[in-house]
């Protein structure tokens, strides 16, 4: 996949200080080394498989654009998709509620991805179906290939994923023990979230503010995000 349909989490200051805070409880209570990326230990944890805050997000759809076309195709699709989404969220802002953790699929003793789980913060479900007008609009274009489109939409906020372990090779796809995670941290409340915007993300490549490269986006409701295209800086992280 080259790129992905976000909506971007890390615009909020105080959410950011969460996971940073999060990020330096795990280690600390697991005894691992803050600032450096520790050699593996037995529990599979270490500091590069927490997500950066910088680029905490929902993720709505994987994407697979090969050039510039399919790239500025995939913007005037999410551009369109505008008036609808918009009726669908009511033309009111909407947030999320974030708490607690849980694992996606597998068992806690060897965990490949832990997230936090999302709800509307109303009880509704204007965002996943604001999400759906987007995916099917995606599909219809063409966009989307095979099973991607097909996927039930399970909103969720990564904080660690083991694709992006950065020690020796060898481990680089062993998964993690999560027990004590979620022993310790796993009701974890992180707040209310307002939305403020659909963001077509390329992978691998970030703004300024650290945040995946902005393709394209469109503002939701409410929003006081700037939207539109920016320039971004290639780095070999994800």
């Amino acid at each position: 996949y080259s790129h992905f349909l976000s909506l971007p989490l890390s615009v909020h200051p105080s959410l950011v200080q969460k996971l940073e805070a999060f990020q330096e409880s795990v280690l600390v209570s697991l005894g691992i080394p803050l600032l450096t990326v520790a050699g593996f230990i037995d529990s599979g944890v270490e500091k590069s498989i927490f997500i950066k805050p910088t680029r905490f997000h929902l993720t709505v759809l994987m994407l697979k654009l090969w050039n510039e076309e399919r790239v500025e195709k995939a913007r005037g699709v999410l551009e369109k998709c505008l008036p609808d989404v918009a009726a669908t969220l009511d033309k009111r802002p909407v947030s999320v509620s974030l708490k607690g953790l849980e694992i996606m699929r597998g068992s806690p003793k060897n965990t490949r991805v832990l997230f936090a789980k999302v709800a509307d913060a109303d009880g509704g479900s204007r965002l996943s179906k604001a999400c759906q007008v987007m995916i099917d609009a995606f599909v219809e274009a063409g966009l989307v290939l095979g099973k991607d489109g097909e996927q039930e939409l399970k909103l969720h906020a990564t904080v660690m994923n083991t694709s992006h372990r950065r020690s020796k090779s060898r481990y680089r796809n062993k998964g993690f023990d999560a027990t004590d995670i979620l022993a310790k941290f796993g009701e974890e409340t992180w707040g209310d979230y307002q939305i403020m915007e659909a963001h077509l993300s390329e992978r691998f490549k970030y703004d300024e503010n650290g945040y995946y490269h902005r393709c394209g986006s469109i503002p939701f409701p409410g929003s006081t995000v700037e939207t539109g295209v920016s320039q971004g800086t290639s780095q070999h992280d994800t």
